[in-house]
Formats: C-alpha cells, structure tokens, sequence
C-alpha cells in the first residue's frame, strides 16, 4: 500500500491537474456547451535571489519561456532526474531552445543558500537558473504554481527530506501558463513537446 506522504503528493499533483484541465473551460452563458478559455490559474508574480545573490522577480524573465521546476538541493533523485532533463531538452532544440529559460525554484530555503544553489545548478550546464529567497517568498511563489510541499516527518535537523510536487511548468514570454509535463516526460519528448508549444504560440 503506498505510504501517507506518497498519497498527499498523488493528491496535490492530482489536484494541481484537475485546476488545469478545469480552467480550460466555461460554460457559455444560457448552457450553450463548454468554450476554451486559454488560462490556467498558473503563475503569478514572485521576488526570489538568483543563485549569483541578486534579487529578482517574474518580470526579470519577460521577454522568454520560462521551463519552471520546484525541488530541493537536498532531493535524493527525483530533483537532479528532472533537472537533467530540462537542460537536456533544451539542448536537443538547437537555436531555438535559446527562447527558453529553465528556472529551479527551491522548496528548502532553509538549507538552500544562494552559495549552496549555486554550487548545485552548476552541475546541470550553464543554462539554468536557481532561485532561493525566505522562506515568506518561496511560500509565494510555490503558491503562484499550486505547488505542493512539505518537510517530512523523519531526519534531524538538517538531514531532513521534504515532500513536494513533481511537475514542470512552461510559462510563456508574458509570465502566462501554456502547459505543464509530469515527471515521466523524457528529455526527447519534451524537446518535442516544447518546440510544438513555442512554434503553435507564434
């Protein structure tokens, strides 16, 4: 049977695909049948550090894609798989990948410094972007992503793990939501997936 911390996350990441697909739709006035809408209730603004110790926000990254990840320096496996991916993907796009901007947002401020964040992203090409902050901004943004995360119940005080949502987000160069893919995504496929999402939104 799956543990309580495997089943709070397939319910967050259970509910953060329902708001999706949900938002997708509304009923005509007079119950004339569903229309698209076209927004998610994804994204929002945020002030985090980068991994170089400088402030920033959502609107430092207008202009580009944005490939957003939530995890934790400390993660075990899940965090550097899908990181490697990202990177990855991007890579396979050639040029065009260059319209996009892969971000890691931490989940674990407490431990993730921007010297620790930095040291960390470094590891995964020089593309990537790490984001930290307090523990007020890093609520806000994971709030903005209905991202789910927790400190579990195990480990001192610094060896703790934390429990949190595994999906990526790829928002468009107007900080708007356009899709999101699961952990299972193959860095092939998403190179696929994100050069169809980039060339159908131009």
């Amino acid at each position: 049977m799956p543990s309580r911390r495997q089943a709070l996350i397939a319910i967050a990441i259970l509910g953060i695909a329902l708001l999706i697909g949900a938002a997708a739709f509304v009923m005509r006035p007079g119950g004339l049948g569903p229309v698209h809408t076209g927004e998610a209730l994804i994204g929002g603004p945020f002030t985090l550090t980068d991994h170089n110790g400088r402030r920033v926000t959502d609107q430092d990254f207008r202009g580009k894609y944005m490939l957003v990840f939530f995890g934790y320096t400390f993660c075990p496996d899940v965090c550097p798989t899908e990181l490697q991916v990202m990177t990855a993907a991007v890579r396979l796009m050639g040029p065009s990948g260059d319209a996009i901007q892969p971000i890691f947002v931490t989940i674990d401020p407490e431990r993730d410094t921007p010297e620790t964040i930095k040291a960390y992203v470094e590891n995964f090409g020089p593309r990537l972007i790490g984001l930290t902050g307090s523990a007020e901004d890093v609520a806000v943004a994971a709030k903005a992503y209905r991202v789910y995360y927790s400190k579990a119940g195990t480990g001192g005080a610094s060896d703790y793990l934390m429990d949190h949502s595994s999906i990526v987000y790829l928002m468009n160069p107007d900080g708007k939501f356009v899709k999101h893919f699961t952990y299972s995504t193959d860095a092939k496929a998403l190179a696929e997936d994100l050069s169809a999402a980039i060339s159908g939104s131009t």
